[in-house]
């Protein structure tokens, strides 16, 4: 006789699965069971489906068919199941990837909830601490695309099509008359005469090794390759959109320079951006980009996460500070900035604070609106200059510019820009973005406080250390699946896990309820 395992029994108390199970199960999905059909029934419910697929990520297993042995083999599995057979491995990589990403915010949503009813995340004690990394896309490393070069292309066949087509058309009785760039709805125009005109003098198409193709074949197959060349071109460049380049096998995925460098030469890899907002050690949010800088991240993600929760404080590191940024935040005055300066570092040191050629260890007068160099000449303002960015946003630089740099002593200390005029006829010149420049040293200011040290203390620790985790604990440094909603499914269950992992070690070690790490003076 064959009995059942009992597996409530054989699981501890304290075991992290009684905890997911625990979570999991005072949370509402209904927005996770609306992504399925009415009609019918399920053989597996979502709330099964997301345990063991949270579970997984928990003890780094990813895969679906890793996870289909694991329910098969593995008690705490089994747990999760409640009796029910293992799932195969499509009906979870379904579940990952057509239900989960649908409504993925929702459910990490849900999540804070429950976590922010037990105590665990307060907006109000703790901080927004935001932080990204870029992960590499399980796309192919060697299928690229540049946008560059796919504009060098049509510039090439521009320049060909310009040459050449004036003669095949006249050589086939057409006439050219296009000005400026050749479209492919020309091209078009002209393959539909050149077809009428075969048709009509009843001209054969020939193919194959000893067979003579006539000019009107020749030129309506080059026709055709150029309208075929052109439309893949455009295609590419659409894709590309504001990025610079795309991955072949994964379109949403932008190659990218990751720290782990296993050829030790730079490669560039296909991958995200992907930024996390951590709330009492807990994420609240995440934001999948395939921006390669922070900056373009910053607006969108904090959007989203002033439409989900009461965000108070913000705390960003020196790679998310712009004048865009700097001005979004002026915009909402509800939320409280604290963002590390990109030369903040810098500052401390003596190179720094005697270098005369910065701005910053110049004299300024606000009154007549001058600087005054290190040998008491005025550098006046002599202009302004605007310059719009790829998101719309307009930032204004004054010139300033000394007359009197003409047999100036420390002429090579204050000018250190390249340019091909010999230094004898530079002079000083000087732009500055005054807003930015002022937002930067009130900054200066707000994160020397006794607050500001804390929380950039705590950022340190709670948001960088989510990558710390993930990537060294859980070994999690490739996505398993193609596009943006894909993918942000995946980290979803990659943040869940995290979250229910983290507030088992706080109970382990009795800091549950704690919300900031205190400061300790050694």
């Amino acid at each position: 006789m064959c009995l059942p395992i009992i597996t409530e029994i054989n699981i501890p108390k304290e075991d992290p699965v009684r905890l997911l199970s625990a979570i999991v199960e005072r949370m509402n999905l209904k927005e996770l069971f609306a992504t399925y059909s009415e009609m019918g029934r399920n053989e597996y419910s979502p709330r099964i489906l997301l345990k063991i697929c949270i579970y997984g990520y928990m003890r780094k297993i990813v895969s679906t068919r890793e996870i289909q042995k694991a329910c098969r083999e593995n008690i705490n599995f089994m747990y999760l199941l409640e009796g029910a057979a293992e799932p195969d491995h499509n009906t979870i990589h379904r579940f990952r990837s057509q239900h989960l990403s649908v409504c993925q915010d929702a459910i990490q949503q849900e999540m804070t909830r429950v976590l922010r009813e037990m105590g665990e995340i307060s907006f109000e004690e703790s901080a927004v601490f935001i932080d990204g990394t870029k992960i590499e896309s399980v796309g192919n490393r060697y299928q690229f695309v540049w946008k560059k070069s796919v504009e060098k292309n049509m510039e090439k066949l521009q320049k060909t099509m310009a040459e050449k087509l004036p003669e095949m058309l006249k050589s086939v009785g057409m006439r050219f008359y296009i000005e400026g760039e050749i479209k492919s709805k020309h091209l078009k125009k002209y393959r539909k005469k050149l077809c009428a005109i075969i048709e009509e003098q009843k001209i054969e198409k020939v193919s194959g090794k000893g067979k003579h193709k006539t000019q009107y074949q020749r030129v309506l197959e080059t026709l055709e390759e150029w309208i075929r060349r052109i439309r893949e071109y455009t295609k590419k460049v659409h894709i590309c959109g504001n990025r610079s380049s795309y991955c072949k096998t994964d379109e949403e995925a932008t190659f990218m320079r990751m720290k782990e460098d296993h050829m030790l030469n730079g490669q560039l890899k296909p991958g995200y951006n992907v930024n996390v907002a951590t709330v009492s050690e807990y994420i609240v949010g995440t934001y999948i980009s395939s921006d390669r800088t922070d900056t373009l991240t910053t607006i969108p993600f904090m959007d989203k996460l002033r439409g989900a929760y009461p965000v108070k404080r913000v705390v960003y590191d020196s790679g998310y500070e712009s004048d865009e940024n700097y001005s979004y935040f002026e915009q909402h005055p509800d939320l409280n900035l604290y963002v590390k300066p990109a030369n903040h570092e810098q500052m401390k040191h003596k190179k720094y604070k005697t270098d005369i050629s910065r701005r910053e260890n110049m004299d300024y007068n606000r009154e007549n609106d001058t600087y005054t160099c290190a040998e008491g000449k005025q550098l006046i303002n002599v202009g302004t200059k605007r310059a719009k960015s790829s998101t719309g946003f307009v930032s204004e630089k004054v010139i300033y510019e000394c007359s009197g740099c003409e047999g100036c002593p420390r002429k090579a200390e204050c000018i250190r820009s390249k340019s091909k005029m010999p230094l004898e006829k530079r002079s000083k010149r000087l732009e500055v973005a005054q807003h930015f420049a002022e937002q930067r040293s009130i900054m200066e200011e707000k994160i020397s406080t006794d607050e500001g040290k804390q929380l950039r203390m705590n950022r340190s620790i709670q948001a960088e250390g989510v990558f710390a985790y993930t990537k060294t604990d859980l070994c999690f440094r490739r996505f398993m699946t193609h596009g943006k909603k894909r993918v942000g499914a995946e980290w979803t269950l990659l943040a869940m896990a995290y979250n229910v992992l983290r507030m088992h070690h706080k109970a382990e070690n009795g800091r549950l309820g704690t919300h900031l790490h205190e400061m300790t003076v050694a």
